[in-house]
């Protein structure tokens, strides 16, 4: 019984060394389980132009919105595992989706293999310039010393705007009331003056900051941003805030270790290349490209961290 069982699994493991060996044999399906145009799909794309030129097969980018990513993630999760279909992967439908749903259809721990992160973009926290803040201890402040509280945007609740700024609001005793909004309404709102502030990307804030449209107090990332070297980080009066929209590629589970070490390893060349570094500090992001091990710690660490804010924020979509 032993011996028959461990030729069987002798067998599987050469049967997927084999198919490794010609992988790709044909096109690779990446699923963006966001619309085109937006950050995800941006990286998507950018990193299926490098698979691309590395495997010597067509990356086919299938853009898979609805649910806030969930469609196109429970697609992936339920995929072939032959290393033919590939996700695009992110903070919200990874790591904050399992806190706030009760009947996620995916299990990101479980259903999926991990292949590299790609790359990660913090976020900037800002202001209405009329108002008299200028630092997040300002803020504090003025929040404090309203009768009423303040109000913030973000493109919808359970959103990383969403969560950092709970997380924002707890470690600071703020009282702040939520305006849930789309897309980037939540940012055009602060400009217009509708709400007193929000976090958005740094690449979507800029040049409305450089025009004076608004004020940028803080960034989410641990450093400062070359893009912004006057912004402190959120970290300097919040100990161990980090928080980044981070992107990555993963498969299903069960797809061959030698398909996923050849997919991290070109990742993490293509993350490395010039003209992609460069296009991803232009968006104050930068390009990370690690391994399939790190990738998972990744997920399981941040897991743990937005369960925490979702938890002592009261949070629960479903």
């Amino acid at each position: 019984m032993n011996l028959r069982l461990g030729l069987t699994c002798t067998g599987a493991l050469l049967a997927a060394s084999v198919a490794a060996q010609g992988y790709p044999a044909k096109p690779i399906r990446f699923v963006v389980p966001q619309p085109p145009g937006g950050g995800a799909d941006i990286v998507g794309r950018i990193v299926a132009l490098k698979l691309q030129e590395a495997l010597g097969q067509q990356v086919i980018v299938d853009n898979r919105s609805g649910a806030g990513g969930i469609v196109g993630t429970e697609l992936v999760a339920r995929a072939p595992a032959d290393g033919y279909t590939l996700l695009l992967g992110y903070t919200g439908v990874l790591t904050i989706n399992p806190s706030l749903h009760k009947q996620l259809p995916y299990k990101p721990l479980e259903d999926f293999a991990p292949v590299s992160v790609a790359a990660a973009s913090p976020l900037i926290l800002a202001v209405h310039p009329q108002q008299k803040i200028n630092s997040v201890a300002d803020l504090v402040t003025a929040a404090k010393a309203r009768p009423a509280p303040l109000t913030y945007g973000s493109p919808g609740n359970g959103s990383l705007h969403h969560l950092c700024t709970e997380w924002l609001k707890s470690a600071t005793g703020m009282a702040l009331t939520h305006v849930p909004y789309k897309g980037v309404s939540s940012f055009n709102a602060v400009i217009a003056g509708e709400v007193a502030m929000a976090f958005v990307s740094v690449v979507g804030g800029l040049p409305h900051a450089r025009a004076g449209r608004v004020k940028i107090i803080a960034i989410t990332s641990k450093t400062r941003s070359p893009l912004l070297p006057e912004v402190p980080p959120l970290a300097d009066t919040i100990s161990g805030f980090d928080a980044a929209n981070w992107f990555g590629v993963l498969a299903p589970r069960g797809t061959p270790d030698a398909v996923v070490t050849r997919l991290a390893q070109d990742i993490a060349k293509a993350m490395q290349a010039d003209d992609v570094k460069q296009r991803f500090i232009r968006d104050g992001g930068e390009t990370i490209g690690g391994t399939p091990a790190a990738f998972a710690e990744l997920m399981r660490a941040e897991t743990k961290r937005w369960a925490e804010v979702v938890r002592g924020a009261g949070m629960r979509v479903d």
